[in-house]
């Protein structure tokens, strides 16, 4: 057994790469059955509740409170969010592992480039311990980079363009930061692998590639041991960037079922694609899936469920190295119909996974009741305070994730025929006109205009009551979303009697 540097023996030691198997320092298999600590060291707006990105949502808020208060504001929530009774009940799931996204911004400061940030690493730390005090190990998932590894708000990217792929100056800082990490954690077994990049998305496909292997290797020049996952381009499903596979990395797609985050999507049943883009000769894809008549409205069952999984996990499969679902859920709406079928979706999903021995994490633990098996009481007083704002949101369809257009129509409409009337071979990166104008519109204009209004929600709050808006997010004062649970507890049962 290794001793960690939290003083805590870690059986089996470090895990590495064998074949298509993880295995531990004994060489015996380890399949990771996890979730991912989401919305915490990386705020995502359909998880806690604000509008747009991160640094809008903080500096609304200091605008508001004040530097020291703001400060106080999200230190407390970071504190009451994660404690050692939520690593308990995860462990409690039967979960082995946990991938914990970090925004880079707790490390580094845009004003002090390569300049690391000590105590940012305090909750990260905290994290590890308490997971690792209760047999869990942990995956380190750098969330979001300098100048923007991807196009949507959980890189905390206020636009819709990734400028990390077009500036030496943003990788070399990237570089710079991973080395740090990796000499910190290096004597860690704790520590399961390192996540460098969530969903890269870069549009001309030729950064990428060569990118990754030199993190790779300024990592392994720190720490030889532990093992890296690299995501595939386009948000982790197009691998087409990578060559051969590089020793002890993992490589990950992320997993959404269409029928599980549509709005109307049923399952089994008709879905309308949202995420399509095309090949170069014109067949359509939608997260590298053939579309089979050129149309966005696709049947999905299990059988499709399980061709997709295959597809997405084809060069994972092809090159005998480890496949790991880093990502998957469905949202739920309160309908009782509906609910059923995202359960019933997610059962098969986990039966696949399960069947061909895939290593997979769910997404996200804790939530204000959108898709996580732990949610924020909706009589709490965070949510109490903050619902003129969610109820604004659902009406202008400001969130990607459990949002509906149903109500901006009128905007979202005639745009979209604009621009199928006069821009009809325009495929803007990553997934098209459809995906982006959804992306400038709600998730980017009305979402900005939201801002001011969320951080005037806590005006003339004192310390008292910030603490006590923020203990809402304590494990003793959310709800578990029982069904999922249940199916998450036999998930990970099944997969650790494989």
């Amino acid at each position: 057994m290794s001793v960690s540097r939290f003083a805590l023996a870690c059986p089996g030691g470090f895990l590495r790469t064998n074949g298509d198997q993880i295995v531990d320092g004994d060489g015996q298999p380890v399949i990771w059955r996890g979730i991912g600590l989401a919305g915490w060291l990386n705020f995502e707006n359909w998880m806690t509740g604000f509008p747009a990105y991160e640094q809008g949502m903080r500096a609304a808020v200091r605008d508001v409170l004040g530097p020291e208060r703001a400060r106080f504001f999200f230190d407390r929530f970071l504190e009451h969010f994660f404690t050692a009774d939520d690593a308990r009940f995860i462990a409690g799931l039967g979960c082995n592992v946990v991938r914990i996204p970090v925004n880079y911004r707790h490390l580094e400061d845009d004003r002090r480039p390569f300049e690391i940030v000590e105590s940012g690493f305090h909750h990260l730390d905290r994290a590890i311990e308490l997971l690792a005090a209760v047999g869990v190990r942990t995956i380190i998932d750098l969330h979001a980079l300098p100048g923007w590894q991807n196009q949507d708000w959980h890189s905390d990217n206020p636009t819709h363009v990734a400028q990390f792929w077009q500036h030496p100056h943003f990788q070399d800082r990237v570089v710079h930061l991973w080395r740090e990490i990796a000499g910190r954690y290096r004597d860690e077994p704790w520590v399961a692998a390192y996540n460098p990049v969530n969903e890269p998305a870069d549009p001309t496909g030729e950064v990428i590639g060569p990118y990754s292997r030199r993190l790779v290797e300024a990592i392994r020049e720190v720490d030889p041991e532990h093992i890296v996952i690299l995501e595939g381009n386009r948000y982790s499903n197009d691998f087409d960037v990578y060559a051969e596979p590089l020793p002890n990395v993992v490589y990950s797609h992320h997993d959404y079922a269409p029928p599980g985050y549509v709005p109307d999507g049923r399952y089994p049943g008709v879905a309308h694609l949202t995420h399509v883009w095309e090949s170069p000769d014109g067949i359509g894809y939608e997260h590298g899936i053939l579309l089979p008549d050129q149309s966005r409205d696709q049947y999905f069952d299990a059988s499709v469920l399980e061709r997709t999984y295959l597809k997405r996990s084809e060069y994972m499969l092809r090159t005998g190295t480890p496949v790991y679902v880093g990502e998957f859920n469905a949202v739920f709406t309160g309908e009782p119909e509906r609910d059923r079928m995202r359960l019933d979706l997610l059962a098969d999903q986990f039966e696949i996974y399960t069947r061909h021995r895939a290593n997979w994490a769910f997404w996200p633990y804790k939530d204000i009741g959108v898709a996580a098996p732990l949610t924020v009481d909706p009589e709490s007083p965070w949510m109490r305070r903050i619902r003129p704002v969610l109820e604004k949101k659902a009406r202008l369809g400001v969130d990607l994730w459990g949002g509906r257009h149903d109500q901006i129509q009128q905007v979202m409409r005639p745009l979209q025929e604009l621009f199928a009337r006069e821009f009809p071979d325009y495929l803007p990166f990553p997934f098209g006109s459809e995906f982006l104008i959804g992306r400038l519109v709600p998730q980017i204009l009305f979402a900005e205009a939201l801002l001011p209004e969320f951080g005037e929600l806590f005006r003339g709050m004192d310390e008292a009551a910030i603490d006590e808006l923020m203990r809402s997010f304590r494990f003793d004062r959310c709800r578990p979303r029982q069904p999922l649970v249940e199916l998450l507890r036999r998930a990970c049962a099944e997969q650790a009697s494989v």
